[in-house]
């Protein structure tokens, strides 16, 4: 690419918004520009704005500390400054419809981390090794939204990463019915353990509308896009709970599985080894070399070692067995706030960029 395309942030100054923030410093295609957030962060420098509240491990880029923070409701002017927009807003559902729906008609494209458009017909939610082909949604979308650039697409929640990937890898063997337990991070509540001093040392057994989000977003993922539209997977049936753990990053998930064919072991492990798609055939910046690893330690995937496995972009398999009740169980780990939030939309794009939706204006 001879010259990165300009990218805006918007709700720049929360978790997720910091993330891309640290996940785009010295990326390869492209460039923050432009940080937007609500009025009340406007006008100050996004130094300014964050003041002790930068919450990454990794400092605050330099290339973005004396960006002066636009107000993100005026779309015209932040769209006038930028080829894409990244979008984490911290609004009502509907506010974010509506805003995210502006900034397309605008001509801008614009790849959300949000929930709000995920159930949106003509608006692809996408997991790029999995169901990138759903991407051809936007054509349609574009002509609802009468633009010729702009569009929206979505990745899906950050609690389905640890197991919807196993399940596409393993297609051939009819998983049919699933049950999963995810153990989740603070982080994916944009929190810390200093915000939250009552999650320390403490479960807490209910996340609203997670468990919802957990059970149907798969069936969305792994449909079959046909005719300009997403036919929903009728298998696996899934059921969950979805538990909030006193973990500052990556989401784990225990899982029990029944096939329609009866798979070994090692074919399920040389399934998950060898799974791949679109990224790493297109070589995509941010994708991982091997998206999913099989690891046959008793005792892993661990929280502490394995979270940042291929920079946070993979997913990490352990304790696959049969079971008494089902045919296998295993445990499956994602990074929450990277390839479950900032980071798989960063992927999204990259992957929009490589086939031509994303372009510079």
């Amino acid at each position: 690419m001879d010259q990165k395309l300009r990218v805006g942030i918007l709700g720049a100054t929360g978790m997720v918004g910091q993330r891309f923030i640290a996940l785009l410093e010295n990326h390869p295609w492209f460039e923050v520009v432009t940080v937007a957030a609500s009025p009340r962060s406007a006008g100050k420098t996004y130094e300014e704005a964050i003041g002790d509240r930068w919450k990454m491990d990794t400092p605050m880029p330099e290339g973005v500390k004396k960006l002066i923070v636009a107000n993100v409701n005026e779309v015209e002017k932040v769209a006038s400054s930028v080829d894409f927009v990244f979008s984490a807003v911290d609004m009502t559902k509907d506010e974010i419809r509506a805003i995210e729906e502006a900034y397309a008609k605008t001509e801008t494209p614009v790849v959300s981390n949000n929930s709000a458009h995920r159930w949106t017909k003509d608006v692809p939610m996408v997991v790029p090794e999995i169901n990138s082909d759903h991407f051809e949604l936007i054509n349609d979308q574009r002509k609802r939204l009468g633009t010729t650039r702009g569009f929206i697409a979505v990745k899906p929640n950050c609690s389905i990463q640890s197991y919807t990937p196993c399940l596409a890898a393993w297609k051939e063997f009819g998983p049919k019915e699933v049950v999963a337990t995810t153990y989740q991070a603070i982080s994916g509540a944009g929190k810390t353990f200093k915000e939250w001093p009552e999650m320390v040392e403490n479960i807490i057994p209910y996340i609203g509308g997670e468990e919802e989000k957990s059970e149907q977003e798969p069936l969305r993922v792994l449909g079959t896009y046909e005719n300009g539209q997403i036919t929903l997977a009728d298998a696996p049936k899934i059921t969950c709970q979805c538990l909030r753990v006193p973990v500052l990053n990556g989401h784990t998930a225990a899982v029990f599985i029944n096939f329609e064919k009866k798979p070994t072991k090692e074919q399920l492990i040389e399934k998950l080894e060898s799974f791949k798609g679109f990224p790493q055939e297109a070589d995509l910046p941010s994708a991982p070399k091997q998206f999913v690893r099989y690891m046959e330690e008793d005792n892993r995937p661990q929280v502490r070692l394995d979270v940042d496995y291929e920079n946070g972009m993979g997913v990490s398999i352990g304790r696959l067995r049969e079971d008494s009740m089902f045919d296998f169980k295993f445990v499956g780990l994602s990074h929450n706030t990277v390839r479950g939030a900032a980071g798989g939309a960063v992927l999204c794009a990259e992957a929009l960029t490589a086939k031509g939706y994303i372009q510079a204006k």
